[in-house]
């Protein structure tokens, strides 16, 4: 007796609506991307966050999609519960271990290139932060002592 197994190719359109039903908000990875011209990490950012809890978007750029998915859950629980996030700072607090991280908020010209996913499956205006987070050493991309070969992984698009 063969058993069929449910079809798990379905639109990615309905992949993310059906993430934000459950969720609250969906996650969007991006594979990264090399040619001639240019080079861009992997990266993933949510949708939904905006419309859920009244912040931005958020940006991670260089992680694998589960850990991008855990740190911007961190960061959107956070939020439900009512913390305020400031922007253009450190942070203490959010990362287990007391680890700092920041939020930078990006041009819509970046947001658009980076997240361009978000206006399609939102009505709120376009508002995208990038979530940065710190180098094995405990040092932040835009720090003296950031980690050099981390650069490309993790570059610093929003504003600090």
């Amino acid at each position: 007796m063969t058993t069929e197994l449910p079809d798990f190719n379905i639109p990615h359109r309905e992949k993310i609506d059906w993430m934000i039903e459950t969720h609250g908000w969906a996650l969007e990875a991006v594979r990264p991307a090399v040619d001639e011209a240019s080079a861009r990490p992997a990266h993933a950012y949510s949708i939904g966050v905006t419309m859920l809890t009244g912040f931005a978007e958020i940006l991670v750029i260089g992680l694998a999609p589960a850990t991008a998915s855990d740190v911007i859950s961190v960061a959107v629980d956070a939020l439900r519960g009512g913390t305020e996030i400031p922007l253009g700072c450190e942070l203490v607090g959010l990362l287990d271990g007391e680890q700092r991280c920041a939020f930078a908020p990006l041009s819509e010209d970046d947001a658009r290139a980076w997240c361009p996913a978000i206006e399609e499956y939102s009505a709120q205006p376009l508002s995208v932060v990038q979530m940065l987070y710190p180098d094995r050493h405990g040092f932040l991309p835009y720090e003296t002592g950031y980690e050099q070969r981390m650069r490309y992984a993790q570059p610093v698009i929003g504003t600090m």
